[in-house]
């Protein structure tokens, strides 16, 4: 009567340290495994903890949304229980299991020992693995067994050496922990014989050249046996009583029908259970071999892969356990791949439906057998980090404590499938055909191919559904042959593979009961540039899984996972040009690095700045207050390949190449760059007044996919010109002309040039106040402006080449081919003249001059020129070196639509390209 007490109360310690968040219902399944275990309970005691139990079933019902009658279902009272020759089944029981990393050494073995033994749990049962590798032995005995086995096979006998290498690994760690002693010696003579079996084994399979499955099972399985005796040797060494559990002697399976795993036999297993318990006992530790089993008919066997886990939970069933520990070398299930998704974190806690379905899709810390002995008896399995305790790992329950402990989390996981093809079936003769889909499947089934998912039109017009890539052609070859009559009947059209596919899924319980959670993932998946092939998801909303092609299988788990887990939108950059936009740029990014995580919850990291001889490269970002001292200590040789392939590749989803040169060479790589799924943002005017064909083929594929190009500083800096247009165009509006006075440089000379100042002396004052280029021909030529024209014309619908738009040059023509920029200025006074002329004229018919762009979109033309207009025109009224333009449009056509502002400058272009920046964060998901 007393250990019923005392098992309660330790158990409930026990608990509350493992994990607090489920602390009550556990009490209560607790209980009633109490009641349900000891039949030798005094009456009273049994009523007290019926009464406890119905009091934690009213705490939790009132805090959470568990349903009363859930509740109610626990604390029952279950059939009649065991007598006392039978385990003493119950919540006293914990499991840990370790794996093989775990115990992969000396050192390791012993503080899994004393882990175990510092659990205050009644009773424990330990699971463990085969010796993994480990730095002072590379030996991984699991994999060692089985490329003994394929040696001997091949008649190779190399598995001698293999064999002397685990005799080697086994007895050192054993000379390690045991040192000297009784301990030692039976441990080893054990070894000694077992090695002698399987040398004989190893012989047998290398003179018949071959190895069946019994034998191969019969060998791999060593590993945990012996690594199951030095655990038990080492618990007893400690001081605990424990007894070693040869699992072959209690777990009884069958293969499933594919092969590729087993069932558990629970009753013939209870029976052995219970036969075991008779003969050794019940001690405060059993140390239980993983993996291994046996069939109904006594022959040895394994759970297959990943058994060991599938052993700890299935130990844990047979004794009806309160939880069960799984350790090993991660701090739990995560959101996603930690090593395709860098930011993925890991999940407090999983139902076990959910913990199924990420572990079916690939996530590897489970496989998805592992959770159904647990979940038949509703134990909560743990999965901790033996090399980090401080971690609270990940707890796999029920649905119900899940949604108490996690909240409304909607998607829990995501997980990928790759080196999967697609099967596409397609034919009007299967619309309305029944069985058309079982004939399918049938033949399927016959090649023994696995189908992964599968997705049919309602339409009934096409089937579709995923395999294995090596399963593809095998898949192919026996549907040819069982739909051949179709097939030249032509009711089925073809039969086709998709290669080189990847699945995606996204994985929630609480999927269910929310809207537009495909929507999102769907949408995230579009602005990344990934196309869904395929679709499919059941009605219970357990997940949701696309199938796309296998080259963005990284790209999409990172878009998908960022847009459901990360609060701030994450961006990286690459900065092509870092000379005075570019620097500029990323000063003003740094002042407002903080603002942008605050207003707009961006994360924006520059992960590469290249020049034209130079770049250098981050993963994780680059420090933009000391980007310079970077860019010259750190760089390495530019490789424009390399650099794109850095940005596309990173672990941030979103990505974006600000070109900020003037040069022709970055804009001939903006459709590569975009075909990678890297978005644009340049005040480079080469692309957008070169060669048209170069620009319709950029501008169709940016219309056909989610990739972004913007260009607003090309124009006008940081006016808003192209936005403005863009929005006429886009609201109906028609576009009559487009004029304006497009050049600082220009609009500061005509300005200042009157008939006091020689044209020669301001041109000198603006190249000495840094207005024009090195050399003053290349804005006096109207080139410049001519590319503006050009852009905006394309904007407003007109296919114009540069070379359509009529220059004036305001470069005298003996002088455009003079040597160098100082004989220009020197030989410009000469010509003077002509100008002043001009601006005497002007001026006594009360107008000015003005250097000024024209796009006529009536008569489909563009053109720059020199231009009078009266004094009272706005384009008269410029101060500076302001820029103005003006639309004139059919809604516009009295009264133009003026822009006026700074239009050059550093300061100002570099503003331009941060506004285009922010833009893209407000397509991408960003609050605007």
């Amino acid at each position: 009567m007393a250990a019923g007490t005392t098992f309660v109360q330790g158990r409930a310690t026990c608990h509350n340290n493992a994990s607090g968040q489920h602390s009550m219902l556990f009490r209560l399944q607790r209980h009633a495994a109490s009641i349900r275990s000891y039949s030798g309970l005094n009456p009273s005691r049994k009523a007290e903890l019926r009464q406890e139990a119905a009091t934690t079933c009213c705490r939790v019902t009132s805090r959470s949304s568990v349903s009363r009658a859930t509740v109610n279902a626990i604390a029952v009272d279950a059939p009649p229980v065991e007598n006392l020759e039978t385990c003493p089944r119950g919540a006293h029981w914990q499991v840990h299991k370790f794996g093989g990393t775990c115990v992969a050494s000396a050192d390791r073995l012993r503080e899994a020992a004393q882990l175990v033994c510092s659990d205050l749990a009644e009773q424990k049962v330990v699971v463990v693995s085969a010796m993994g590798s480990h730095p002072t032995s590379l030996i991984k005995v699991t994999d060692v067994l089985l490329n003994m086995v394929a040696k001997a096979s091949r008649q190779d006998e190399g598995f001698l050496l293999d064999l002397a290498a685990i005799q080697e690994k086994h007895v050192e760690t054993a000379k390690l922990l045991l040192v000297e002693g009784h301990a030692l010696n039976s441990f080893v003579s054990r070894l000694l014989d077992d090695i002698a079996n399987l040398k004989a084994m190893l012989r047998a399979i290398s003179i018949a050249g071959m190895a069946t499955e019994a034998f191969t099972d019969f060998v791999v399985g060593h590993g945990e046996l012996w690594s199951a005796l030095l655990f038990s040797a080492t618990v007893k060494a400690l001081g605990y009583d424990c007894q070693f559990m040869d699992t072959r002697e209690v777990l009884v399976v069958t293969p499933t029908s594919d092969g590729n795993s087993v069932d558990i036999q629970y009753g013939l297993s209870n029976d052995r259970l219970d036969a075991w318990v008779r003969k050794n006992g019940a001690p405060e530790v059993i140390v239980a071999t993983g993996f291994i089993a046996k069939n109904p008919l006594g022959q040895v066997t394994t759970l297959k892969r990943n058994g060991s886990d599938y052993s700890a939970t299935t130990i844990g069933a047979l004794f009806q356990a309160s939880q069960i520990t799984i350790w090993t070398d991660v701090d739990g299930v995560y959101s996603a791949d930690p090593r395709k998704v860098p930011e993925a974190v890991c999940l407090p806690s999983l139902s076990y439906h959910e913990a199924w379905e990420l572990s079916y899709f690939g996530a590897n810390v489970l496989h998805p057998r592992t959770t159904l002995p647990a979940m038949r008896y509703s134990i909560p399995i743990a999965i901790r980090n033996f090399f980090n305790l401080a971690a609270p790992g990940t707890q796999i329950s029920d649905v119900i404590l899940d949604i108490q402990t996690a909240g409304f989390q909607t998607v829990k996981g995501f997980a990928t499938i790759d080196h999967v093809a697609l099967i596409n079936v397609e034919g009007t003769g299967m619309v309305g055909v029944p069985g058309t889909a079982s004939t399918l499947f049938s033949a399927v089934r016959d090649a023994n191919v696995n189908v992964i998912m599968i997705s049919q039109a309602s339409s009934e017009h096409s089937i579709c559904f995923a395999v294995k890539q090596v399963d593809a052609d095998r898949t192919l070859h026996c549907l040819h042959e069982r739909f051949n009559d179709a097939i030249r009947s032509g009711r089925i059209h073809h039969i086709e593979a998709i290669d080189n596919c990847c699945i995606l899924a996204a994985v929630g319980q609480q999927m269910a009961s929310r809207k537009g959670v495909s929507a999102t993932m769907f949408s995230a998946l579009a602005k990344s540039n990934i196309n869904i092939r395929s679709i499919a998801q059941g009605c219970s909303e357990y997940n949701i899984t696309v199938l796309i092609d296998g080259k963005d299988s990284v790209r999409a788990l990172r878009a998908v996972h960022s847009r459901f887990y990360l609060a701030t939108l994450p961006l990286a950059v690459g900065i092509v040009g870092p000379g005075a936009i570019g620097g500029t740029f990323m000063r003003q990014l740094q002042q407002q690095k903080e603002a942008l995580g605050a207003e707009y919850n961006m994360d924006v990291r520059v992960l590469g700045i290249t020049g034209s001889r130079q770049m250098v490269l981050s993963e994780h970002g680059i420090n933009l207050e000391e980007w310079e001292e970077q860019y010259t200590g750190q760089a390495e040789p530019v490789d424009m390949a390399r650099f794109a392939d850095h940005l596309a590749n990173s672990y941030i989803p979103n990505t974006v190449i600000i070109d900020a040169t003037a040069s022709e060479a970055p804009p001939a790589l903006y459709l590569q760059w975009m075909q990678k799924g890297i978005h644009i943002i340049t005040p480079n005017k080469k692309l957008g007044s070169g060669p048209l064909d170069q620009y319709l083929a950029l501008r169709h594929f940016q219309r056909e996919s989610y990739i972004h190009f913007f260009y607003e500083a090309t124009v006008g800096a940081g006016l808003p010109v192209i936005a403005t247009l863009k929005h006429l165009v886009d609201t109906g509006d028609r576009i009559l002309k487009v004029e304006g006075i497009f050049s600082g440089t220009l609009s500061y000379i005509f300005n200042m040039f009157s008939q006091d100042k020689p044209f020669s002396d301001i041109v000198t004052e603006a190249k000495a106040l840094g207005y024009t280029e090195p050399d003053p021909r290349d804005d006096l030529a109207g080139m410049d402006v001519a590319r503006k024209v050009t852009i905006l014309a394309r904007e407003a619908g007109l296919n114009l080449e540069l070379g359509d738009v009529a220059v004036q040059s305001l470069v005298p023509a003996p002088l455009q081919n003079v040597a160098s920029a100082d004989d220009f200025m020197q030989q410009l006074p000469q010509y003077d003249a002509d100008l002043a002329q001009q601006v005497s004229e002007a001026d006594a018919a009360g107008e000015c001059l003005r250097f000024v762009g024209v796009v006529d979109c009536v008569q489909s033309s563009g053109s720059v020129e020199l231009k009078r207009y009266p004094k009272s025109h706005p384009f008269a009224q410029l101060s500076g070196s302001d820029n103005i333009i003006a639309f004139t449009t059919q809604r516009y056509q009295q009264q133009p639509l003026i822009i006026r502002g700074p239009g050059a400058g550093a300061e100002v272009t570099a503003g331009g390209v941060f506004s285009d920046l922010l833009r893209l964060a407000a397509y991408l998901g960003a609050p605007s």
